[in-house]
């Protein structure tokens, strides 16, 4: 069978702390080629870029400040994550800059410090041609207004996290060189996405992810979430679009490699 690739999994997460070989190990065992690791501050994109160099040729680390992290003193982290994408040692290690994006669900206290923390990431990915790992919730219309700005400059990235509706999904799919992100939601019995994703989505738009440990998919949902469970997720997907899992596995792990390939260096 083909493999396919989980974009986007938190593994430095203490959630992993006991058993990270074991959890690689049954992702490898399901068919999962490559594990993309975001990070969320300071701390993360560090840890993140020594884990990667432990699990070269598997692990693919990004480095990013994630909207729920920014604070009044945002600025500082910005600063030094941006010294780890511009001037660390591993800095052609990374394949993206992320997790980064607009968070309004819990408050709209930092609404503005997240609006310029996005924006300045958004640069450094037109910069280095880095592409965007992008986190948003009830932001949609705020991120879309920022990202016109930069639409003709930006390398194309991931809108992790896709659970809208047909209308939501051909908003972000005007921007030609992104693709969504689809994960355990998927699976969900009350998900609209089955129909959603064929209907709006052609299968060149479209990655698979597990966003571990979090959301885990149908039939481990409440448990702790792992690369390995993409399957379900791919198997899911290929129901959706009524094509075979080995097809769609070759199809999502070819639009990895054209939105990342140039920050990998390799094929995957």
């Amino acid at each position: 069978m083909a493999f396919f690739v989980d974009t986007h999994a938190h593994l430095d997460g203490e959630e992993f702390n006991s058993d990270l070989i074991a959890v690689m190990t049954r992702a490898q065992e399901a068919g999962v080629g490559a594990v993309f690791l975001p990070a969320i501050d300071v701390a993360t994109s560090l840890n993140i870029l020594s884990l990667s160099k432990a699990h070269p040729d598997y692990l693919y680390p990004m480095a990013g400040l994630h909207p729920e992290e920014v604070k009044a003193d945002y600025k500082e982290a910005l600063a030094q994550i941006k010294t780890i994408v511009f001037d660390s040692p591993q800095k052609d290690k990374l394949i993206a800059i992320g997790e980064v994006g607009l968070d309004y669900y819990w408050s709209r206290e930092f609404e503005h410090e997240q609006l310029a923390a996005f924006e300045e990431q958004v640069k450094w990915s037109v910069e280095t041609r880095l592409p965007l790992m992008i986190h948003c919730r009830k932001a949609q219309n705020e991120m879309v207004h920022l990202l016109k700005h930069y639409e003709k400059e930006l390398p194309g990235g991931v809108f992790h996290c896709f659970t809208g509706n047909e209308k939501e999904a051909k908003e972000l799919l005007q921007f030609d060189r992104f693709v969504l992100g689809v994960g355990g939601v998927l699976t969900f019995k009350k998900s609209h996405l089955p129909e959603v994703l064929p209907a709006a989505v052609p299968l060149d738009r479209i990655v698979l992810e597990t966003d571990s440990p979090y959301m885990a998919p149908v039939p481990h949902r409440g448990e702790r979430n792992e690369p390995a469970f993409v399957a379900h997720v791919l198997e899911k997907m290929a129901e959706s679009y009524g094509i075979t899992t080995d097809e769609l596995a070759s199809r999502t792990t070819a639009n990895v490699n054209r939105v990342f390939g140039t920050a990998l260096g390799i094929s995957l």
